[in-house]
């Protein structure tokens, strides 16, 4: 990798990834502002502003900064995380100009015309609805409500109809002046790129950002719980999480690592116990969401109504022994599936550059391929099992369900379950 990084007065970030074969860019602007920096007033004005960018600036029309990137044969997007925003682009090498111009106008001189705002609140209003027709999508959603009720983490990053219909010019402006600030910016790009020749540009189109950091964000308190709507669906959505670590924890790769040994594949202890043994599902994954002072840890199934009384105790079971027998074995073919996914990342220039991207403005600089491998290199059967107990046992569940889940276990019979010593730890 050949980093280099410059900070301009105002605190934005350039950060380059030259990959001198290519010719071709990826580039974009990533913005330490998600869905969890709004009040509860403004959920949804995030990822609001992100569409809102591509509708016209003082000079060009969302037409125009549609056929400019297209006329190139370019690709221009944006999306909204819980704490990121970015807004990238990919063009040939003689085009990076171009990108870094639009880039720059959509981000300082949007318009907000009304009659624009009111057309994108009808599609963000139609997005709503179609993630409300999805169960997998209304699980998740109160998956994270569930986790954090009454905080930003639990909000969903769309909105609400009601917040996404309220927000004006005025919002909308107050909103970008506050959150899109200097040391809260990364413009980060990989491949056929000059570092010193995107610095020039940045401070050209750039340097007029505020120089002062947004405020910080509400800080997130873990508190787990039971969310259950029944639902008259062929199948179950089934969730259940515990508290996560976030990235800067040292036991960050081994919850990544038994997330994969738990749910990760085919090969996965869950997969192949509940899918491939006994039928009981379609679908079964377990995940590990981080954050920057949080983190999540989930196992998500679907199964239709007659299995749930089956799957339920073999899920847990699973996670229980979990803290018991992982093996040698069992971590070392994890490692090496998230080091195949680091490296083949490696090969595309838009996943390098959102990596180093999101390293800036998660530890305030980038970590090397020897560095984060070195790190997953140190996980040990012993410390993923140590994270696992520490994170299923005696613990708080968050255990949400949607559709034909009347019958389903409680969370006062999940956590009677996991609270009782594990019966493997004698013999581990």
């Amino acid at each position: 990798m050949d980093v280099q990084i410059t900070r301009l007065d105002n605190g934005l970030t350039v950060i380059t990834d030259r990959m001198p074969h290519l010719r071709t860019a990826a580039l974009g602007v990533w913005v330490r502002t998600g869905s969890r920096a709004e009040t509860a007033e403004q959920n949804g004005i995030t990822h609001l502003l992100e569409h809102m960018a591509f509708k016209g600036t003082k000079t060009r029309t969302a037409r125009s900064i549609a056929e400019e990137i297209e006329a190139v044969g370019g690709e221009l997007n944006a999306a909204t995380s819980v704490e990121h925003t970015n807004y990238y682009a990919r063009v040939l090498a003689e085009d990076v100009p171009l990108a870094v111009d639009l880039l720059a106008d959509i981000l300082q001189n949007s318009a907000f015309d009304p009659e624009e705002l009111t057309r994108e609140q009808h599609v963000i209003l139609q997005e709503i609805g179609a993630a409300q027709d999805s169960p997998d999508d209304q699980a998740f959603d109160l998956f994270q409500s569930t986790a954090w009720p009454g905080q930003p983490m639990g909000r969903a990053i769309l909105g609400t109809p009601e917040s996404v219909t309220s927000f004006s010019r005025d919002a909308l402006e107050a909103y970008l002046a506050e959150r899109y600030r200097g040391p809260d910016m990364v413009l980060a790009a990989a491949g056929a790129v000059d570092h010193e020749d995107l610095v020039r540009r940045a401070n050209d189109q750039f340097g007029s950002l505020g120089s002062e950091a947004a405020r910080e964000v509400e800080p997130a308190v873990y508190h787990g719980g039971e969310g259950r709507v029944v639902k008259d669906l062929m199948e179950a959505q089934i969730l259940i999480g515990f508290q996560g670590q976030p990235y800067k924890s040292k036991d960050y790769y081994a919850a990544q690592i038994l997330a994969s040994v738990l749910g990760g594949g085919m090969s996965s202890r869950l997969f192949q116990e509940v899918r491939e043994s006994r039928g009981l599902c379609y679908a079964i994954y377990a995940f590990h969401w981080a954050f920057h002072d949080t983190g999540l840890f989930g196992v998500h199934a679907a199964t239709g109504e007659d299995d749930i009384g089956e799957l339920m105790p073999v899920l847990l079971g699973e996670l229980e022994r979990a803290c018991a027998d992982i093996s040698e074995a069992e971590v070392a073919r994890a490692r090496a599936q998230i080091r195949a996914g680091l490296m083949m990342a490696l090969e595309s220039p838009a996943a390098r550059a959102g990596q180093i991207a999101r390293q800036m403005l998660i530890h305030g600089r980038t970590l090397s391929l020897e560095e984060i491998t070195a790190r997953i290199e140190a996980v040990t059967a012993e410390s993923v099992r140590e994270v696992a107990l520490k994170t299923f046992i005696n613990t708080a569940p968050t255990l949400t369900s949607l559709g034909p889940v009347g019958s389903m276990l409680t969370l006062d019979q999940v956590t009677e379950r996991l609270g009782k010593p594990v019966r493997h730890l004698a013999s581990a």
